[in-house]
């Protein structure tokens, strides 16, 4: 009945008992009632309809805040908002910051006043400056009037930057707490007594709106802010990386080439052979279609020309030293690169005369031996769309150093070879005249040796890859150490090696695929150490090389990244591409060796050193990986008896309801009592129980004592256990933790579970099913060092998670230079708890500071030292902290 009140008339009247002439007197007295309601619902139905105006004006200045509008169209927009609940024609929007004595006009528009606000500009002001505005910024107290009165009441002068006078002025502050940051003021300068107190109420409400849409806005353009800064360090990053992996490529291809050239001095059948290798390894780094080779005679009178490929000059005869680029390189000893106009220059200077086809760009640079300039290896372009720089010369020459000592070694053994040539027929003509003299005697005993040297090799060397086994390499290695104890200078290595994932081969591909890595691997081995290294498999998908004669470690360091060179080229095996890889790890020559076995147990703790530092790697075994492997094994032995000793025990540190101070939970800390050492944390033995695997059973020693303390105990709200990822891949942990609750007659609700977020990413379906177990029978789950991790945010909503614990790195940077960080940080993670409903917990609380900045932000619970420090179990008696 659109709030209309029936009154009804006295007992036992009506109509019929009224005077006939004029209205009745309780009609009118009822008329006047019926309209009294009737305007009072009225008044009702507007000031309904201004507060859904009101609240609808406060979303949408909440949608304005969270959307993506540039700050001054936001603005533009509110302003618009505050338009349809009061006149707000001329408004303008101020920020103070008391501490810097700084105003900063954030928004002004006015009719009248033709001044233009710069939103960016911090305005100093001073102490004596006294405007309307500054009072009010500076009382805090609304003002409503017109200016000129609200000036003369409070004393404040009228000066150029007041503005023109208003007839009508009302201001309010914005507030932050009990502090004044800013101000919205709305004036008319035709109308006074346009504003009321309803209005200026209504003002601070929406003001008020308005500084949290400010700080929502200013805190999402902090973290995009971040974003970015952060995208930028990415990408230099990712150009530093790329130029650094470039670089690298380039220092390998390098190596590889030096590699090549020691390598083709000694396996090069001919010379011709060894120039045309060298051709092609030049080739692979800088451009050569036209190289030679030039070397000076033995008595340095002719200029030979051993190798020549030219577009222009395909033949090259031995001439005289005389006056051309390869001799001006001869004599001087130094690079020399060229290009047209350079020649041009050297031969008006009269140094240089050209000989041959004129080169568009000429590099070369002198080939030494012992210290001595024996010839000239030079490249040139005939094209002006191919120039060599300055770093090719320097490559060049590098490459230069060392095919001149090549070519020097390889010239004294084809010398030798020539020398030997007329001995060596001599020597087989006599030797096939004793070969034909005892060929009796070897075919009678040859058939005895055959069967000698077959069981010989069968025990010294694998069945499957020839190699050496482990017994001969014990063997050479205890004649290693007996040599080194009588020559302490001798230096030599044992690298073990085993193949990277080498079972996922044999379970995947099959044992025959295995079998023929295996062989692979054995020839690409051999084929990458010296001559006389040991290469030997000691079973399985592990060898060994014992290398001799070494300068010292860096050149046992070298042999490794050989190695592991050769192994990294793929393979195809049963119609499959692998990519074999090695860990190696290497133990050097040391007086405390006393047999073989010591040195390769060393190589094997290096060995998984590497593999634990991310494989296809070699580390160097030293002193302190003896002590952290002793450290290791005797913390687990102590390990092992504390688990059957259940020397374990839970300390619990409180949570408190930040205001307050009133404890609503604990975390039980998990701590060791020592039988040498004392009270251990988790810190001083975890890395020794998850890598042995003995943590988990420490994990349910705890659970069982915590839920126990939880029955003798009375402590106050729940209690919180960190839970590992591992357990979460067993099917039956919450079952297992359930039974234990219940066999304590624990309610569930009592305890909570706290978890990181790599136990959410591990293995997402399995974790997710056991969290939802556990969740439907009361036990909650929390998500600890929330902030710290890289994905769990895109999963949160896909978990039953009931609290976040915001990592103590960004609590203590509410004291530090990162403070700012920090803020940006706990607002946002608040704003997303807020969001999907889930509390928030602040770890390392640890000074008032930090409390107060959390308690500003939206924290409602926190932990830390500042409210107690994790301790026994002791009977609990209400304390509050202050």
């Amino acid at each position: 009945m659109n709030g209309v009140r029936v009154v009804p008339l006295p007992n036992g009247a009506d109509e019929a008992q009224q005077p006939r002439g004029g209205v009745p007197a309780r009609e009118a007295l009822g008329r006047d009632e019926l309209a009294r309601l009737l305007d009072a619902a009225e008044q009702r139905i507007q000031s309904l309809h201004r507060s859904e105006r009101l609240q609808q004006a406060l979303y949408e200045i909440a949608d304005l805040a969270g959307g993506s509008l540039e700050l001054q169209e936001m603005l533009r927009r509110i302003h618009a908002i505050v338009g349809e609940l009061m006149y707000a024609g001329n408004l303008y929007i101020v920020l103070y910051d008391e501490h810097l004595q700084t105003m900063r006009f954030l928004y002004f528009v006015d009719l009248i006043d033709p001044w233009v606000n710069d939103p960016a500009e911090e305005i100093p002001v001073t102490d004596d400056e006294n405007t309307l505005t500054m009072h009010l910024l500076r009382t805090g107290e609304a003002m409503r009037g017109p200016s000129a009165e609200l000036r003369q009441f409070h004393g404040i002068p009228f000066g150029e930057s007041s503005g023109p006078d208003s007839a009508d002025w009302l201001g309010v502050p914005m507030r932050r707490g009990s502090r004044v940051v800013g101000a919205i003021v709305v004036q008319n300068y035709e109308k006074p007594d346009v504003y009321s107190n309803e209005d200026r109420a209504l003002l601070a409400y929406v003001a008020q709106h308005i500084l949290t849409a400010l700080d929502r806005y200013e805190a999402r353009e902090q973290l995009e802010k971040r974003v970015q800064e952060r995208t930028a360090e990415l990408q230099q990053a990712n150009v530093d990386l790329q130029a650094e992996v470039a670089e690298r490529q380039r220092a390998q291809e390098l190596q590889r080439a030096l590699f090549r050239i020691a390598e083709l001095s000694m396996t090069s059948e001919t010379l011709e052979r060894f120039y045309a290798e060298i051709h092609k390894v030049v080739g692979g780094l800088l451009y050569a279609r036209n190289f030679y080779i030039a070397m000076l005679t033995i008595d340095g009178s002719m200029l030979e020309f051993p190798y020549s490929v030219d577009d222009r000059d395909q033949m090259r005869k031995p001439r005289r030293v005389a006056n051309g680029l390869t001799e001006y390189v001869l004599r001087t000893g130094k690079p020399l690169l060229a290009d047209r106009a350079r020649i041009r220059r050297l031969e008006t200077e009269g140094k240089v005369r050209s000989i041959g086809t004129l080169a568009h760009c000429w590099l070369g640079v002198p080939l030494l031996y012992d210290d001595k300039v024996v010839g000239v290896i030079a490249v040139q372009s005939y094209s002006p769309d191919v120039a060599f720089t300055t770093r090719d010369q320097e490559l060049l020459t590098f490459v230069a150093y060392h095919i001149g000592s090549s070519l020097a070694r390889k010239q004294a053994q084809d010398r030798l070879m020539h020398a030997h040539a007329g001995l060596e027929q001599r020597v087989s003509e006599r030797t096939r005249e004793l070969a034909e003299a005892n060929a009796e005697l070897v075919e009678q005993i040859g058939e005895r040796m055959r069967a000698e040297r077959k069981l010989t090799y069968q025990a010294t060397h694998d069945a499957l890859t020839g190699l050496p086994n482990r017994t001969q390499l014990l063997e050479r290695l205890g004649k290693a150490i007996a040599v080194a104890r009588g020559n302490p200078q001798a230096c030599f290595a044992v690298l073990f090696l085993d193949l990277d994932r080498f079972k996922l081969v044999n379970d995947s591909a099959g044992h025959a695929v295995g079998d023929e890595l295996l062989i692979e691997a054995a020839r690409r081995i051999v084929g990458s150490v010296r001559t006389g290294d040991v290469v030997s498999r000691l079973g399985g998908d592990e060898f060994a090389i014992l290398a001799e004669s070494l300068d010292g470690p860096d050149m046992a360091a070298e042999l490794g990244r050989r190695v592991l060179a050769a192994l990294g080229a793929p393979v195809w095996l049963a119609g499959r591409e692998l990519f074999p890889t090695a860990s190696i790890g290497i133990a050097l020559s040391h007086a405390r060796y006393e047999s073989g076995e010591d040195m390769l147990r060393d190589a094997d703790a290096a060995m998984y050193r590497a593999k634990g530092d991310g494989r296809d790697r070699s580390v160097m075994f030293d002193e302190h990986m003896r002590d952290e492997a002793t450290r290791i094994l005797d913390m687990e032995s102590d390990l092992r008896r504390a688990i059957n000793a259940e020397a374990f025990e839970p300390f619990y540190q409180p949570i408190v309801q930040l205001v307050s101070g009133e404890r609503v939970g604990h975390e039980a800390l998990l701590r060791w009592r020592h039988e040498q050492r004392g009270l251990l944390t988790p810190g001083d033995f975890l890395d020794v129980g998850e890598d042995s695997g003995l943590i988990e059973q420490v994990d349910w020693l705890m659970y069982a004592r915590v839920i126990a303390d939880m029955a003798r105990y009375p402590m106050p709200g729940y209690v919180a256990i960190n839970v590992s990822p591992r357990h979460f891949r067993a099917p039956d942990f919450a079952s297992r933790l359930l039974d234990l609750l219940d066999a304590a007659q624990v309610a569930p609700s009592r305890l909570r579970i706290e978890i990181t977020e790599v136990a959410l990413l591990d293995d997402a379906p399995r974790t997710s099913e056991s969290l939802n177990m556990l969740r439907s029978h009361g036990v909650l789950a929390q998500l600890d060092d929330f902030g710290t991790g890289f994905s769990a945010l895109s999963y949160l909503h896909r978990f039953p998670i009931a609290s976040l614990k915001i990592d103590r790195s960004f609590v203590s940077g509410l004291d530090g230079d990162v403070r700012t960080e920090s803020v940006a940080v706990i607002r946002a993670i608040v704003a997303l708890a807020n969001s999907l409903n889930i509390e928030i917990i602040a770890e390392g609380v640890e000074t008032q500071r930090q409390r107060e900045r959390l308690h500003d932000l939206g924290c409602m619970y926190a932990q830390g030292y500042l409210f107690g420090r994790p301790a026994p179990p002791v009977p609990y008696v209400a304390v509050q902290s202050g």
